[in-house]
């Protein structure tokens, strides 16, 4: 196995910049992994493929207004005390901060722009002060870095929320008209640098259909790291660093999917960040998905058995990417490439803000 093993051609003109309205408007490829036949639909039809006892598995996480730009604290300046001052302590260098995840209160894992100007024992003041950080470890040589935050007369997420920016995939170059397009309905808890975007093509609406259909919806969580848009950089996959998120799947979620399960009903993943949660979550050893929260690292690639996901909702992803390598897991890296060449060449809209599949 190869990472060139899972490139395709991209053309540019085939990445969507702007979602579909409305949402369940979306084309759908519909893949029978069986058969391999797909199948060419609209989002909103999906109710029909839905069976009494069938589970959708969302991910609730939200997207945190991630992207802060601010200045570098001149030498020899208190960033804290200069800003409560209004003194402008912030005289050095623009900085670009994204947000990752956080480690312990207040203290994030970054990724800063340009690294070589914040190491560690840098301070960094954005907006009007009301906002510093001190870079506190160098976490990896590509800009990683470890923040320790400081808001002054306000809380840290208030102070996110004044200066903050929602952090777009870097192939989306069109701003957003409206912040609210790159949330999901299910979105709860803002702890993501990224949408789960498989849900980004529900409404009201479909759910309502879907539960028509005998369909439940069960939330979990998954935060999500701007790791998931980069391209696998070595040759062989398995020697990629797999970044580490943080899930949690609620007594209610397992309940409802080892029901399921029980009950001859599918579980289906909406995204592969929910494949990704649910299979963490699965118990070898009672053979049931168990209510837990925790960090996984789990890398999902061809070779893989899946323990608990039945179907997946999911948008097309980046060439070489994990998330490319997960679907091809599910189905098979030849089938599911040319489900992709024929998406584009049938005109679908690709990656975040585009079409979906339904593979099953």
């Amino acid at each position: 196995m190869h990472t060139d093993d899972f490139d395709y051609e991209l053309p540019s003109g085939s990445i969507a910049q702007s979602p579909t309205m409305p949402r369940d408007n979306c084309r759908m490829l519909v893949l029978d992994r069986h058969s391999g036949v797909p199948d060419h639909r609209v989002f909103r039809e999906l109710p029909e493929y839905l069976r009494p006892g069938d589970v959708l598995v969302v991910n609730e996480t939200k997207v945190l207004p991630a992207r802060l730009l601010g200045n570098k604290v001149g030498v020899g300046a208190d960033a804290g005390a200069g800003a409560r001052a209004g003194t402008g302590a912030a005289t050095g260098a623009a900085i670009e901060v994204l947000l990752l995840r956080e480690r312990y209160s207040d203290a994030w894992e970054c990724l800063v722009r340009p690294g070589r100007k914040l190491m560690p024992g840098a301070k960094v003041v954005f907006g009007d002060g009301a906002l510093t950080g001190l870079i506190v470890e160098q976490t990896d040589e590509s800009g990683g870095r470890l923040i320790q935050f400081q808001a002054h007369g306000t809380t840290f997420i208030e102070a996110v929320h004044l200066f903050g920016q929602t952090p777009l995939p870097p192939y989306i170059t069109r701003p957003l008209e409206n912040e609210a397009d790159y949330q999901t309905m299910f979105a709860k808890n803002e702890r993501s640098a990224a949408a789960p975007t498989a849900g980004l093509h529900f409404t009201p609406e479909l759910v309502s259909a879907a539960e028509g259909a005998g369909a439940s919806v069960v939330p979990v969580e998954l935060d999500i790291g701007l790791d998931t848009f980069r391209p696998v950089g070595v040759a062989d996959p398995e020697e990629h660093p797999m970044h580490t998120e943080h899930f949690r799947v609620s007594e209610v979620a397992a309940e409802a999917i080892n029901g399921a399960r029980a009950s001859g009903g599918r579980v289906i993943a909406v995204g592969t960040t929910s494949v990704r949660a649910i299979e963490s979550a699965f118990d070898d050893a009672t053979g049931l998905v168990a209510a837990t929260a925790g960090w996984t690292n789990l890398f999902i690639l061809p070779g893989y058995s899946f323990a608990v996901t039945d179907a997946m909702i999911t948008n097309f992803h980046m060439p070489r990417s994990t998330l490319l390598m997960m679907v091809s897991a599910f189905a098979g890296r030849k089938l599911v490439l040319r489900a992709y060449a024929e998406a584009i060449a049938e005109g679908y809209r690709l990656l975040s803000f585009g079409d979906a599949m339904f593979i099953y």
